[in-house]
């Protein structure tokens, strides 16, 4: 009996202190609303302690994979000393000749993945855009 009335008790001071605090939801990707700030309370969706939020500076990962100026140097030097590889110049002729289909199903053998290969045609077909321009 002691219990119902603590609870009843407990439940009207969150209720006028919910009131009070952030009543603005926003709604997240399960479709259930979720406040922007904590409540402080125990109890509720938005429970947990109020904290404010800091600002932190990128990580060094996320700039993975972005081309740097000297790497880019680096391999246009190669690729012009070394020149194309047999699947590559391959490529280019079947491109040349209008066989994209062709030249997609050569690369995706070479290089294993749908994704790569379309990277690597469209690279293709830019080197023969370039060799036409000139």
């Amino acid at each position: 009996q002691g219990r119902g009335k603590k609870n009843a008790a407990a439940a009207s001071v969150a209720s006028t202190r919910c009131s009070t605090m952030s009543t603005v939801r926003l709604t997240g990707f399960t479709g259930h609303p979720k406040g922007e700030r904590k409540t402080g309370l125990a109890v509720g969706m938005d429970k947990g302690h109020v904290l404010t939020s800091r600002d932190l500076k990128p990580k060094p990962s996320y700039r993975k994979g972005k081309l740097n100026k000297r790497v880019a140097f680096v391999r246009e030097i190669v690729r012009e000393v070394a020149g194309y590889a047999p699947y590559e110049k391959r490529t280019m002729e079947l491109l040349k000749v209008g066989k994209e289909k062709r030249a997609l199903k050569v690369l995706k053998n070479k290089l294993g993945t749908h994704k790569r290969a379309k990277a690597k045609r469209e690279e293709m077909s830019g080197v023969l855009r370039a060799q036409r321009t000139k």
